[in-house]
């Protein structure tokens, strides 16, 4: 698993697009993470699946809610990662009204996931390899910190914990 003081690796990230601006196109989006985070201090939170009951009652739309004060601290984007194509994070972030607030971003191959460790793999379950539920504050590319739910739980993750790191 990454830990603190470690460079995040560089994967492709998608992220759909609802309107067109400069040098992103209407739909999916590829990004390479290396280049996301430079010079930028990021909250990432990564959650099993879109659409799926805690990701979507809890988690995204708490960090929703505290938008504007993780945003006073300093904070440049918050990224919600998860084991899905882009169409479908577009799709959740459409239903949940995220806006530009969050960056709905697909690991639909499970290429980031993997290469932080963060993976588990719920294949006998039907859903396939499958991101932990987690969130880190990354500065400049570099993982300041990062909490790891244990199974089941939603106890650390969560924007009012992230809040008291910043």
């Amino acid at each position: 698993m990454i830990a603190v003081g470690q460079r995040l690796p560089n994967a492709t990230l998608s992220e759909f697009f609802n309107e067109e601006s400069e040098g992103c196109s209407l739909g999916p989006n590829s990004f390479e993470v290396e280049k996301l985070v430079a010079g930028k201090k990021i909250v990432i939170f990564a959650l099993p699946g879109a659409f799926t009951p805690t990701c979507s009652a809890q988690h995204v739309p708490g960090y929703l809610a505290a938008y504007d004060a993780i945003k006073a601290k300093g904070v440049d984007e918050i990224w919600c990662i998860s084991v899905n194509d882009p169409f479908v994070m577009g799709a959740w972030g459409r239903d949940l009204k995220v806006g530009k607030k969050i960056r709905m971003m697909g690991d639909g191959s499970a290429d980031f996931t993997q290469k932080v460790g963060m993976e588990f793999d719920l294949t006998k379950r039907g859903l396939g390899v499958r991101s932990q539920r987690y969130s880190m504050i990354v500065e400049d590319g570099v993982v300041k910190s990062i909490d790891l739910e244990a199974p089941g739980k939603f106890e650390v993750s969560d924007a009012a914990s992230i809040l008291k790191k910043l």
